[in-house]
């Protein structure tokens, strides 16, 4: 399977002075070297025991993991995001929280999929991902063949992978690769099932912001068969 190449920004505006320090104090302990993971449950990567592993994807500003891993102290949560800034915000909120159940990874997600155990994964989460709306760009899309492959592996039976957007299109790209997919299924029966948030959902920055310019977010989860 090729390794796909990453678009997007690495590194914004200046750290806040905490946040540096966080970042330089804490990340260490909780950062993901996905050369050390090979061979080994990923229910090691934290101190005390947990009943299984989720991972999101891009967290952005880290509302939704935060809550979900604050929410469920008995479940592994595993943040990926390649700009620093979200690290180390993130980082910050890990320490000063007092959390155990979280680690993170900060780079380009695919090299660390590749490298996670087959069917390791309860959840995995891809909320609000840049939909790259111009046409010559969709192939930067993380809903692609490629990674719905990864997604399928690393999930295991009855598995749930979590997609948000509001952008229509994006929104009916990934319908239509993850239903013509025989390994997945869309558990929606009804149109509040993906047009409401999922129990517990904090909200994010990204959401405000689509709702304040008048789009619609769609909540959509697929079970893996």
């Amino acid at each position: 399977m090729r390794e796909a190449a990453f678009y997007g920004r690495r590194k914004g505006k200046k750290l806040r002075a905490a946040q540096a320090t966080h970042l330089a104090r804490d990340l260490p302990a909780l950062a993901i070297d996905p050369d050390a993971l090979e061979g080994r449950p990923l229910a090691e990567l934290f101190p005390h025991p947990v009943r299984a592993v989720r991972l999101e994807i891009g967290f952005g500003g880290g509302e939704h993991l935060l809550s979900e891993a604050r929410r469920h102290p008995d479940i592994g949560y595993i943040g990926a995001e390649a700009f620093l800034n979200g690290i180390a915000k993130m980082t910050a909120a890990i320490a000063e929280a007092g959390l155990a159940n979280v680690r993170l990874y900060g780079d380009d997600v695919v090299p660390l999929l590749d490298r996670l155990p087959d069917g390791a994964l309860e959840r995995i989460d891809l909320l609000y991902p840049d939909p790259w709306p111009k046409r010559r760009h969709w192939k930067r899309r993380f809903v692609q063949a490629d990674n719905i492959d990864r997604i399928a592996r690393l999930l295991a039976p009855g598995g749930h992978f979590r997609f948000a957007t509001d952008i229509e299109h994006y929104a009916a790209w990934t319908l239509a690769r993850l239903n013509a997919d025989p390994r997945f299924e869309w558990t929606a029966r009804r149109a509040d099932d993906w047009r409401r948030p999922w129990e517990g959902w904090p909200g994010t920055r990204y959401e405000a912001k689509a709702l304040r310019e008048g789009r619609r977010p769609g909540y959509y989860e697929f079970r893996r068969i």
